[in-house]
């Protein structure tokens, strides 16, 4: 079975770029472009892993990934960005608790499979518990 991911980032040609990279190197992918529509689709099914931009407008990627690991424990979250600030949203869910992977950008496509295939000895696939 093909891990799922959901890549999320207000730049739709990230987020369709990745999409397409991860679709083409064994992963079923499917994309967002803000932190809510994410969210969503979250609630319909969890991922196996969620990649997502850092700071978005509506939603963060802090916050997104807070909600997407009280919903969904098994997904492996991979958090990105090229932005400064990002330090201080990852040091905000340090002090609540939180510890996440994360990439900056520019994602360099080998990388980033490289980096996911090292999740391959999570369990995907599995299901929300109830």
């Amino acid at each position: 079975m093909k891990p799922s991911i959901l890549v999320v980032d207000d730049e739709r040609s990230i987020t369709d770029t990745l999409v397409a990279i991860l679709n083409q190197n064994g992963f079923t992918a499917s994309g967002a472009y803000n932190g809510l529509d994410a969210a969503n689709q979250v609630r319909e099914s969890c991922p196996d892993i969620l990649l997502t931009d850092v700071v978005m407008p509506k939603m963060d990627g802090i916050q997104l990934a807070i909600g997407v690991r009280s919903a969904c424990p098994a997904t492996r979250i991979v958090l990105i960005s090229g932005q400064a600030a990002t330090a201080d949203y990852l040091e905000r869910a340090r002090t609540q608790g939180y510890e996440f992977e994360f990439l900056p950008k520019p994602i360099e496509p080998e990388e980033l499979l490289e980096r996911l295939a090292q999740g391959e000895r999570h369990n995907y696939g599995q299901t929300r518990p109830s």
